[in-house]
Formats: structure tokens, sequence, C-alpha cells
């Protein structure tokens, strides 16, 4: 009985699109084969796919084999410094540039600030950024740690505060208006001159008649080159003493900053 049940099963399954081979007599002692090999090789893995292969070349370009239209090309591996690349792509921008920072347009505006009797261009800061700002920033509370003053709260504190002042006082004076971005870009990169006597304070103390009289040229060097850059972007030529009052009292807080060692007498009074 059990024989004639599996010739009927191989009876009905030759009828199978997807078992085409005859059925297998079963054979006294020998287990039962649902499927037998073909003896030319399965259909459905041909062992060799002709449209994926290829052979690398030297340059590490590849040659299609098979079907045309199928290619790479595999750039060399280099060191750290090729992450900051395009990596091979025509037209990529490279990364410091997808970041915000451009090392010409840092460069130009430092020299804007450094040289400010230099006529300002009026589309300086069309590409604002604070790659430079903060950078210029950092180093300043960074040296003002140097000379045995950290300064980082106050630093924060003061820039931000003032930041938000000058923002909301150049809305209301002038009729063009300006975003806060372009605000804390411009105050930072004026903060320049700020930074090198921070620098001359791990140096020389600061606190007598030479430091009083550096911080108050760098006080006017900041305020004169931001007021400048301010007036020409928003075309406010009669209004400058009227913007520079205000720019001067915030870069007057830097400047006590960088002379005077805020907190450390009230900490050794307790």
């Amino acid at each position: 009985m059990w024989q004639d049940n599996s010739a009927a099963y191989g009876a009905s399954s030759s009828q199978s699109q997807y078992y085409p081979q005859q059925p297998v007599a079963p054979q006294p002692g020998v287990p039962l084969q649902f499927y037998a090999p073909s003896p030319v090789g399965s259909t459905f893995y041909t062992g060799s796919r002709s449209s994926l292969e290829g052979h690398v070349g030297a340059q590490g370009s590849i040659q299609p084999g098979g079907a045309p239209g199928y290619g790479g090309s595999i750039q060399p591996a280099g060191g750290w410094w090729t992450a900051f690349g395009t990596g091979g792509f025509e037209g990529e921008p490279p990364l410091l540039e997808e970041l915000g920072i451009n090392f010409s347009h840092i460069r130009a505006k430092s020299l804007a600030v450094l040289n400010p009797l230099r006529k300002v261009d009026e589309h300086i800061m069309d590409d604002a950024d604070l790659a430079g700002p903060l950078l210029f920033v950092f180093c300043f509370g960074t040296f003002l740690l140097f000379s045995g003053k950290p300064q980082f709260g106050y630093i924060y504190g003061v820039g931000v505060l003032g930041s938000l002042s000058i923002y909301t006082l150049l809305n209301l004076m002038s009729e063009k208006g300006i975003d806060a971005y372009r605000v804390v870009s411009v105050l930072g990169y004026c903060l320049l001159p700020m930074v090198a006597v921070g620098a001359l304070s791990v140096v020389v103390t600061l606190d007598g008649m030479l430091g009083y009289v550096l911080s108050t040229l760098s006080i006017l060097w900041c305020t004169y080159a931001a007021s400048g850059i301010f007036v020409a972007v928003l075309r406010m030529s009669d209004q400058r003493l009227l913007l520079a009052y205000p720019i001067g009292l915030l870069y007057g807080c830097f400047a006590l900053l960088s002379v005077f060692n805020v907190g450390v007498g009230g900490g050794s009074a307790k």
C-alpha cells in the first residue's frame, strides 16, 4: 500500500511545472527521494554571473566583463586629511565650506578689522559666519586663563547680553534692519584687538598704567572698526557716533575683564 501511495504522489507531482524531472520509483532499503538533481546542473544557480563579473585594474578602475554600462572608480586611500576633501565627487564643496568655515573669508574680515581706516565694503557681511568670532572668543578666554584670570563665564554673559542689546538698537535705528547672526559675527570679528591685549596679559601685568593705556586703545580700535562695518552695511553714516557709544561700552566690559581679575577678591575675602 505504501508503494502505491508513493507512485500516486509521483504521478501527480510530475505534472508540476516546478519539478519537470521523472519520478523515481522507490526501492527496498533505499530512503525515499523527493527530488533528483538534474545531471546538467541547476537552472536556478548558473554558477557564473556575467553581468556582475569585472576586472580591477592597476589604478582601481573596474572594467565590466559582461553587460556594458556597469562600472565605477575606486579612489586610492590617503591620509586623514582626505576626510576634509571632496572624495572624488565633481562639484561637491569641501567639508569645511559646508560647515561654514572659509579661511579666505576669515582672513579678509580680519584684515578689515586690523585696518579700520580703509574703506569698508558694504557687502562684506553678505556671507556672515561664526567660525572666526568663536575662534577669537576662545583665544581671548584662553589667554586670560593663562594670565590667571578664568573669565569664561563673564565673557559668555557679557557677549550674549551685549549682542542682544546691539541687535535691538540697530533694528530700532536703521530702516534696513539686520539679523542677529550678522550682529554677532561683526562684534566677534572686531574683538580681535582685544584678543591681542589678552595675549599681552600673559607676559605683562595690565593692572597699571601700561594696561590702562593698552585697554583704552583696544576699546577705541574695536569700537571704530565695528561701527564702521555697521554703518557701511546699514548705510547709517549720519548716526555713527550714536552707534559707537553702546558698542564702546560693550568692548569696555571686555577690557575690564582683561585688566582686572573679577571674583578673586571676593573669594579670598571669604
